[in-house]
């Protein structure tokens, strides 16, 4: 480490709990501040989990005499079991201490003994912080440390573990890497992913409680200068793990493996949190001296929520409230004092039942002065992009230069009363976020300062914007169309939509009106449709996995026929037409179930993939065996998704009198013959009534036939003349054999008696 140019702050807890109940700890920082007298002013917040009282935190101490003061906060508890056995506590302190910048650095860690019993044995326990005083030459500031913490007590059944994402906020806007803390071993199968901070298991975990000892190091996203009281000076490369970090902040917390449960599904016995709860992650603000709320609900369909565990700040009131329909929520409530401002408070919360407990999420509470300005914003959304004007006089002074998005690249236009931005929900720095039965666009207006500037007078700007949709809508709500046009979202593709409409000709320019439905076909008559996807991700091309009829708005009815299937076309009238890489358009001869049906619906399932992509499902075309089709890949094409067009109804045609009586005539000698000689009937032949149908029928996946009736008089004669002469035929060959059979006994009978 470089003399001169860092000062390590290590604390380290004093006391030693003789129980073992200790479930982990969190330290936080407010920003340091710089006093006249070249010191330092550091305020760090301590937050300590355990299982009876967690009251009893003892004191810190910086090392070496680095600190000249320590001014220590009485400790409360800020959550505990509301089920009266005591399973889980956790508390808030914090200390503020004056740094001398006369040590360079120095080491320190002290032993805390006990952790809850566990599986792997651990009993020793430590609480470690490093803190760089250098001003960064970015924000002309000193360095602030990552934001973290965990809520007391985690649980998760052993089948259901799928990752733990941990709080890993960064106050400047640093690349935040976590990893298990040095002469600390990772339980048996449990990884970290350093990046996203995500706790992941290689295979089966052990039932029981596992601990954990992670470090959060932070290093800038771009190219900084440390320059330190000293006048000396570091220079810190953009985003390299191997550069000494800028803070390095310990984590502590334990983790029970639950045994197995039958359904891990959310929502089930494992609550879920619905949509009016914030996502991981959110930074949301709060004033000083008024009151802020964060309201969360969950629901779980086989279990009882009891309550939600908090991890938030001292004096955060919680309401908690629930139903008959497994749904419960609850309401925090804090209001920040003036000591609280620019503090980033770290808040987790999770649903409890008495079987598991929800997904943990946490968000960050930004403390802010009152003139930060937050304007007057209408936000427009449509089905790949969301629009938004702020009204200029919501926001005096306010200068339209220096406003950005998400992303710095995106600028915002202005006329006289309004300040305008669009943007897409893949572009611009948008963000997508699942709050379980909606995902929600979120992107952000901020104000922003020049790089060399040293003081400014402009007010502060943030302004969130978020469009918000149900995971699969009908856009009929919105555009007022026919209910076969879709919208869908994913994390990787965003919103894109699909049209699926029936045209009037082989040109696929004229459509079928939507009043126009349900449209009126006759049978064999040529259906022409076409498919087309909306999306405003370039370079995207459409593929069409399957079609299928079914006589009613019901696509999995066991009464159905392939058009398409597995990309394979089935149907020999179907024919597709040529177009472009985003629309798919095809006719097919109309056709109707045999049966008492009028209606037919088609019902395609459709993909959207990355074009050029060569390991994507539209790459692999039809495949005959879909044991053979490789595995989607991630990020370069979505789910398939299912859009339904219909209904056809079918019209009778008139059919002239000698037709119907050739017909009769037809029916009733077939009848004879069928008499005769009946085939055997499957129950998959059969149609309505009993009745075999004498129309020619198309087997299906499902063994049904669709009836395609020829109804001209040319088609009734022949298959009448053929029908006449093979009987001619079969009658003269019968008689034929009949008589040499005959000629052949006699003369076998004369050989015979010749030779008696």
């Amino acid at each position: 480490m470089e003399a001169g140019v860092v000062v390590l702050l290590l604390f380290s807890l004093l006391g030693i709990t003789s129980t073992l109940s200790f479930y982990g700890d969190s330290i936080s920082f407010m920003p340091p501040k710089q006093n006249g007298d070249g010191t330092f002013k550091v305020t760090f917040y301590h937050r300590q989990n355990g299982r009876i009282n967690c009251e009893d935190q003892s004191s810190f101490k910086c090392e070496s005499g680095v600190c000249t003061s320590l001014d220590e906060s009485s400790v409360l508890q800020t959550d505990q079991d509301n089920t009266g056995q005591r399973r889980w506590c956790q508390s808030e302190g914090h200390t503020t201490t004056t740094i001398r910048t006369n040590k360079t650095s120095f080491s320190l860690m002290d032993s805390g003994c006990c952790w809850a019993s566990n599986v792997d044995g651990k009993t020793n326990w430590t609480a470690h912080a490093e803190l760089d005083l250098g001003r960064r030459s970015d924000s002309h500031a000193l360095n602030g440390c990552p934001v973290t913490t965990t809520v007391s007590s985690l649980r998760s059944p052993q089948n259901c573990f799928s990752g733990l994402p941990l709080l890993a906020y960064d106050p400047d806007g640093d690349h935040v890497r976590c990893r298990f803390a040095a002469k600390s071993t990772a339980p048996a199968n449990f990884t970290m992913d350093e990046t996203t901070c995500t706790l992941k298991t290689t295979g089966q975990v052990g039932i029981g409680v596992h601990v954990f000892e992670l470090m959060l190091e932070d290093s800038s996203r771009k190219n900084i200068t440390l320059t330190y009281a000293d006048g000396t000076s570091a220079f810190r490369e953009a985003s390299n793990i191997n550069s000494p970090p800028l803070c390095k902040v310990k984590l502590l917390f334990s983790m029970e493996i639950l045994p197995p449960i039958p359904n891990c599904e959310a929502g089930h016995v494992q609550p879920v949190f619905l949509s009016r709860t914030p996502s991981h992650g959110d930074v949301l603000h709060a004033t000083v001296g008024q009151s802020f709320q964060l309201y969360a609900q969950a629901q779980a369909h086989h279990a009882s929520i009891n309550d939600f565990q908090v991890s938030g700040p001292q004096n955060m009131s919680k309401v908690f409230k629930d139903d008959k329909f497994g749904k419960a929520d609850v309401t925090l409530s804090w209001t920040p004092q003036p000591s609280d401002l620019y503090r980033s408070v770290p808040v987790c919360f999770t649903a409890e039942t008495n079987q598991s407990q929800s997904d943990m999420r946490c968000v960050v509470l930004m403390v802010t002065q009152a003139a930060l300005i937050q304007g007057k914003a209408s936000v427009t959304c449509s089905p790949n992009k969301m629009t938004v004007a702020l009204e200029k006089a919501s926001m005096p002074g306010i200068d339209v230069n220096f406003l950005q998005l998400s992303d710095s690249l995106c600028s915002l236009t202005s006329n006289s009363t309004h300040i305008l931005g669009s943007m897409s929900f893949s572009t611009c720095g948008t963000k997508l976020e699942d709050k379980g039965d909606f995902l929600v666009f979120v992107n952000e207006i901020n104000s922003f300062e020049l790089a060399n500037e040293i003081i400014v007078r402009r007010k502060t700007v943030k302004i969130e914007i978020s469009c918000k949709f149900p995971k699969t809508i009908s856009i009929s709500s919105y555009y007022n169309l026919q209910n076969s046009d879709y919208v869908f979202t994913e994390s990787s593709f965003g919103s894109f939509g699909y049209t699926f409409e029936v045209y009037t000709n082989s040109n696929f320019t004229s459509k079928v009106p939507a009043t126009a439905y349900p449209v009126e076909v006759s049978l064999l008559e040529k259906i022409y449709m076409g498919i087309r996807a909306e999306s405003d991700l370039p370079n995207v091309s459409l593929f069409v996995e399957s079609c299928k009829a079914t006589p009613d708005d019901n696509p999995n009815n066991t009464l159905s026929y392939d058009l398409i299937k597995n990309g394979c076309i089935l149907d020999e009238t179907l024919q597709v037409h040529p177009s472009n890489l985003t629309a798919f358009n095809f006719e097919v001869q109309s056709f109707k179930f045999s049966g008492n049906y009028n209606e037919v619906y088609i019902t395609c399932s459709v993909i959207l993939c990355e074009s050029g992509n060569a390991f994507s499902r539209c790459a692999q075309g039809c495949v005959a065996q879909p044991a053979r089709r490789r595995k989607r890949s991630l990020h370069k094409e979505t789910v398939s998704h299912s859009i339904t067009q219909g209904p056809f109804r079918f019209v009778e045609q008139e059919v002239p009198n000698a037709v119907m009586e050739d017909n009769n005539s037809l029916m009733k000698k077939s009848d004879t013959a069928a008499a005769v000689n009946p085939p055997p009937v499957s129950p998959d032949s059969k149609s309505s009534g009993g009745r075999r149908d004498l129309a020619p029928t198309v087997s299906s996946g499902g063994g049904w036939g669709i009836e395609q009736i020829l109804n001209t008089n040319i088609s009734t004669v022949v298959f009448g003349c053929i029908f006449s002469v093979a009987l001619v035929l079969m009658a003269v060959l019968v008689r034929y054999f009949m008589r040499k059979r005959k000629a052949d006994d006699q003369k076998s009978l004369l050989g015979s008696g010749w030779e008696n």
